[in-house]
């Protein structure tokens, strides 16, 4: 993988199409060039499917940690601090949650000097008062997709649930 690469996948997620018109549009690498490259990325495994979702670990994210937030309450902090903290470098997933903890975030990291500028990210936001964060030994499972987790039957009820 070579900056090209990088390039190609970082426009394919922005505009959310793997078209090679739209990319080359967006990027200038020709469309063969961007479908070539798109066919070796699958074939190596970093893109999995014909959905093209990303295997972060065979990318090189493959640090996984885990961020309990606790913030200093005010009107609208959920607002306020949520988007700080969906500011920061490879923080993919942010949600306000009820009880104890205010937000819970999951973050994909290449290595300990990512892990340790996630940290010092938390630490520039004034609301944060404190964080607890934790390494993901192994993932069991990970899924971007929830309808992958249903049943078509459980889905169809669901959605018959819906139009009463």
């Amino acid at each position: 993988m070579d900056e090209r690469d990088i390039e190609i996948l970082k426009a394919m997620y922005e505009l959310g199409d793997p078209s090679p018109k739209r990319i080359e549009a967006e990027t200038g690498i020709p469309k063969s060039t961007v479908h070539y490259r798109l066919t070796k990325l699958q074939d190596a495994g970093v893109l999995e499917n014909d959905l093209y979702e990303l295997d972060a670990e065979k990318f090189g994210l493959g640090i996984t940690v885990v961020t309990e937030v606790m913030a200093e309450y005010e009107e609208g902090y959920h607002e306020i601090v949520g988007s700080k903290l969906s500011e920061i470098e490879g923080v993919c997933d942010v949600f306000f949650t009820m009880g104890d903890t205010d937000f819970i975030l999951v973050s994909r990291l290449a290595d300990h000097r990512g892990v340790e500028s996630l940290i010092e990210a938390f630490e520039t936001i004034d609301e944060v008062e404190r964080t607890s964060s934790r390494y993901v030994i192994t993932t069991i499972k990970e899924e971007p997709n929830p309808l992958r987790t249903y049943s078509l039957d459980s889905l169809l009820e669901l959605h018959a649930r819906q139009d009463e």
